[in-house]
């Protein structure tokens, strides 16, 4: 038999008699503000140089959170708080996160399509890392090897010509195809320079006076919540049951009979065509995944101030897949627009085809996993 989840919406999670109500709403404002506030005092005291630290990044992701999820209770709870308050915060507030997210993107981006490289031509297992002047780590490292070795040939030493013919070694992930390592290399400057430029962007945005007019409202958040007067006994559950189904209808409308397929071959047929505009199959699956945030915060913000108290694994599978979605098919946007750089190598343009299609399997696998998620949670709130 399968085990239900717990459902916060239940009465059974709360004292006889009650629900959560504005008041609630407000603890788990004041909460969020609170995680901002925090997360913004310890990215100024770690610093921020040019390319960040691990402090300042972790600040950074705590910054989005609390963003995305006061957004989310302004998006969702609106009729209980001020219209005018929310509909000029949730702007700044998105602004802020999708900035602020803009680098790590980039820089996981970078990473899937080298681990792609790497996996499509041919290599089972990473070099071994060294130490010293010429240590490198990673696939960014493989790649330049890679480079090298397809630029030069080797010259055999007087030692190497002494001991006679011998047995090449296990092709390792270094030992890339020429096509590969300069689609690699290609791949490596074009979306190396974005992060950079998403690092000083928000470098930029975090020291302007725009973001110290939203640092100023969260803070004020932190101690006051614009509730209506009529709110603080008002019940959230209809405002949570609305967010959650505009999610049911939305997946509704999804092709899940052909996420279930392994090859959607049209899919395919778009991405490297001269039109550079995002893929039009995925945009519906882009708006499932911020609804099912919404639901998910709308959730959170029912357990009271501390939020998290509940949580769903099946909704937690469902958004891990749709996020996978996302990554595949921003990488394969990524592969698409480095194949449409004039004047590259045939090789090159073939191996960034490759990449692409390999994304867009990506893409249609994490369509199946949402499914088979999805299908969990039906069947276990059911």
């Amino acid at each position: 038999m399968a085990q239900r989840h717990l459902d916060p919406t239940d009465s059974r999670l709360r004292p006889v008699g009650t629900a959560p109500t504005g008041d609630t709403l407000a603890g788990y404002l004041r909460d969020q503000a609170t995680e901002f506030l925090r997360a913004l005092r310890l990215h100024r005291e770690t610093g921020a140089g040019a390319n960040g630290s691990e402090g300042s990044a972790e600040a950074a992701r705590a910054l989005r959170r609390s963003a995305r999820r006061i957004s989310a209770s302004l998006h969702t709870f609106q009729p209980l708080l001020d219209s005018d308050w929310c509909e000029t915060m949730r702007p700044e507030l998105a602004w802020v996160s999708g900035t602020l997210a803009m680098e790590h993107a980039y820089t996981a981006r970078l990473e899937r399509l080298l681990t792609a490289l790497h996996r499509l031509s041919g290599s089972t297992a990473f070099p071994a890392r060294t130490t010293g002047p010429d240590a490198t780590a990673g696939p960014r490292a493989d790649v330049a090897a890679g480079s090298r070795a397809a630029g030069a040939p080797t010259v055999p030493t007087a030692a190497d010509r002494d001991a006679g013919p011998r047995t090449s070694p296990a092709p390792e992930r270094g030992n890339l195809t020429v096509g590969a390592a300069k689609a690699g290399a290609l791949l490596d400057r074009q979306l190396t320079l974005a992060r950079t430029r998403a690092h000083s962007t928000a470098l930029q945005a975090l020291g302007s006076s725009r973001f110290h007019a939203v640092a100023d409202k969260v803070a004020v958040l932190a101690s006051e919540v614009p509730l209506l007067t009529t709110a603080a006994a008002t019940d959230l559950r209809p405002h949570a049951t609305a967010a959650e189904e505009r999610l049911t209808d939305a997946v509704t409308a999804l092709p899940l009979i052909t996420a279930g397929h392994p090859y959607n071959a049209a899919a395919l047929v778009h991405g490297l065509s001269p039109d550079t505009v995002p893929h039009p199959q995925d945009a519906p699956w882009h708006q499932v995944r911020l609804l099912l945030r919404l639901h998910r915060y709308a959730r959170e913000a029912l357990t009271g101030p501390k939020g998290n108290a509940v949580v769903d694994l099946r909704l937690l599978d469902a958004g891990q897949a749709l996020n996978r979605h996302r990554d595949a098919s921003e990488a394969a946007a990524a592969a698409a627009q480095a194949a449409r750089t004039p004047r590259i190598a045939p090789a090159t343009a073939y191996a960034l085809g490759v990449l692409h299609a390999d994304q867009r399997h990506e893409v249609e696998a994490a369509r199946f996993a949402f499914q088979q998620a999805w299908q969990k949670e039906t069947v276990g709130a059911s």
